[in-house]
């Protein structure tokens, strides 16, 4: 039988977050997750999708004229299909540039090396922060991004410490410091979040300019301000 996962949504859109924000891309959205982030605005790929197998999902990835995919979730790290998914992502025929937003709760040194790695580092207000797997940061290089969801001005104090603890900005491409959105809860998943102001995000990195690695960014989610932020599908 071919190799299959379980598949929420197969999409073509723009990227809109990382330093690839505004580029088009296709994203596969595997089922599935063992966190529930307060601000989770996915909580419909924890359970919804169906199997489908590798050649389905890469014929459909192929049939849009686009070269980056970004492999996401849920997490897509708890499949272990995934990783025979982006090494023929990446292989000849298709040559497709592969990114991979994982929480960083799973073991990102499983990826092929070719994959852009995307690890959201959990804060404190997502309510998984405990669930940080470190020995991930051994593993990210020059090529991977870091993504903390700031919630509050606790959580930005706590992802500037871990940025000076673990020298995180030297190994990677970019840190990228995201405002979240308000989310609603969602009864038995998510308890919700009221949602960070990005001015103060703005404000605080700018009184913080001196101090700030030079490859850290703000960004925003560019698909909530094209969409509705409840939008699936883009």
């Amino acid at each position: 039988m071919s190799e299959s996962l379980r598949i929420n949504e197969v999409f073509f859109s723009i990227q809109g977050e990382s330093t690839w924000a505004g580029c088009p891309c296709v994203f596969v959205r595997l089922t599935g997750c063992h966190l529930r982030c307060t601000y989770c605005d996915t909580a419909y790929a924890f359970h919804e999708g169906g199997n489908r197998t590798l050649d389905d999902i890469i014929t459909e990835v192929c049939s849009h004229s686009c070269n980056l995919v970004e492999i996401t979730g849920g997490e897509p790290l708890l499949q272990k299909n995934v990783h025979e998914l982006m090494r023929r992502l990446l292989d000849p025929p298709h040559g497709k540039t592969v990114l991979i937003e994982t929480s960083g709760a799973c073991d990102i040194s499983l990826c092929d090396p070719r994959v852009i790695r995307i690890m959201d580092l959990k804060t404190p207000g997502s309510g998984e922060a405990d669930r940080n797997l470190w020995s991930n940061v051994a593993h990210l290089n020059e090529r991977d991004e870091v993504k903390f969801v700031i919630t509050d001005r606790a959580d930005y104090d706590w992802a500037l410490q871990v940025l000076r603890e673990h020298d995180i900005a030297r190994r990677v491409k970019a840190v990228l410091l995201s405002a979240t959105f308000e989310q609603a809860a969602v009864p038995g998943e998510i308890e919700g979040c009221e949602g960070c102001s990005p001015r103060d995000v703005a404000e605080w990195m700018l009184a913080d300019a001196k101090s700030l690695p030079a490859n850290a960014r703000m960004q925003a989610q560019m698909h909530k301000l094209i969409w509705d932020p409840q939008t699936r599908g883009v």
